[in-house]
């Protein structure tokens, strides 16, 4: 793609569709299998507004499962089946974050948050799922239960060596301070 200038220049401060930025459409493709007996009525993942950074997924239960759902005592966790298996291209990498709305308000979370799946992952995509709340949360088939953020990964060459010094040194958790106090919490 390529923007001149002018058309950099021309936007508006917080037009971003006038920018550049709105000329960058990025667009990547995730193959998307179903697992064997997975319900293929429900909806695949998908960006519930135009500034999503993550695509909901849904529970697609177990036909055992569907008509009551997986009950999560306080405290419990569960492997929640979404029914697919992904072909993520190589050098990305898909992450499996929580809904902010069911852990607001009813305290499910994701036990490994974010949960990863790598590029050359192809079994059966899970939500790991733990309930925080107070009381039993059920999750039903076809609940949107996580989102799946797309990213770039970045391999590193690990090796032995000298480490340089910094002002935090090996200031561990905690360390930093608080922010209210200006000093180490």
């Amino acid at each position: 793609m390529s923007v001149g200038a002018s058309e950099v220049n021309s936007a508006a401060p917080n037009d971003i569709e006038g920018s550049i930025f709105g000329k960058m459409k990025p667009e990547m493709r995730v193959a998307l299998a179903y697992v064997a007996g997975a319900d293929e009525a429900l909806p695949l993942p998908s960006y519930q507004s135009a500034g999503a950074a993550g695509a909901d997924v849904c529970a697609n239960l177990a036909a055992d499962d569907r008509a009551l759902g997986v009950t999560l005592a306080p405290g419990a966790r569960a492997l929640i089946p979404t029914g697919l298996r992904l072909a993520i291209p190589q050098g990305f990498e898909v992450q499996v974050r929580a809904r902010s709305g069911l852990a607001l308000k009813h305290g499910i979370a994701l036990v490994n948050a974010p949960g990863t799946i790598d590029s050359d992952y192809r079994g059966p995509l899970g939500v790991l799922v733990v309930n925080l709340g107070q009381e039993a949360f059920t999750v039903t088939h076809g609940m949107r239960i996580a989102q799946l953020v797309v990213a770039p990964v970045v391999q590193a060459d690990f090796a032995l060596g000298d480490l340089d010094n910094t002002a935090r040194g090996a200031g561990g958790f905690g360390s930093t301070g608080s922010g209210t106090d200006g000093g180490a919490s």
